[in-house]
C-alpha cells in the first residue's frame, strides 16, 4: 500500500498573485496620501506667505483704502529690513482692491442743528483685498473719517 499524503511546502501561484495585488493596492494608497499631503502643505505654505504680506498692509496707513497695483516693497519702505528680503519683495507685484462695506455718520445723531455740537465724525468699514499671482487674502478694515 502506498501512502499518498501530499505535503504542501509552498504557496500556489494564485496565492502569490493575490498577495502582490494587496501589497500594490496598499502602496498606491500610501502614494496617493503622500501626494495629497504634499499638495496641502504647499498650498498652506503659500497662504501663510500671503497672510504675512497682509500684515504689511495692516501696518501701513498709506495703502489699502484705494485700488492700486504696487510691488510689495512699497508697503515696507519705512521698515528696517535686510537687503535680501527687500530684493525679494521688489519682485512681488500685488493688486490691492478696496470696497467700502458700510459708513456710519455720527455727526448729527441727536438732530441738533447747532454747528458746535456736530463733530463731523464718520466711521467706515471696508474690505481690503490683496491679490498676488499665487493667491489672495481679504481684510476687514475700520477707519475714522
Amino acid at each position: 500500500m502506498t501512502n499518498r499524503t501530499v505535503y504542501r511546502d509552498a504557496f500556489t501561484l494564485i496565492e502569490v498573485m493575490v498577495a502582490v495585488m494587496i501589497i500594490s493596492v496598499v502602496i498606491m494608497a500610501l502614494m496617493q496620501m503622500y501626494a495629497n499631503n504634499t499638495h496641502i502643505f504647499s498650498s498652506m505654505k503659500q497662504q501663510t506667505k500671503i497672510n504675512q504680506y497682509s500684515s504689511f498692509l495692516i501696518s501701513n496707513e498709506n495703502y489699502g483704502y484705494i485700488d492700486k497695483n504696487v510691488y510689495l516693497d512699497a508697503l515696507v519702505r519705512d521698515f528696517d529690513l535686510e537687503n535680501d528680503l527687500r530684493r525679494k519683495l521688489k519682485k512681488i507685484k500685488i493688486k490691492m482692491l478696496y470696497k467700502e462695506l458700510e459708513s456710519i455718520d455720527v455727526s448729527d445723531q441727536n438732530g441738533d442743528e447747532d454747528i458746535e455740537a456736530s463733530s463731523g465724525l464718520a466711521f467706515e468699514i471696508g474690505e481690503s483685498l490683496i491679490q498676488t499671482d499665487n493667491g489672495s487674502v481679504a481684510l476687514i478694515r475700520f477707519r475714522i473719517k
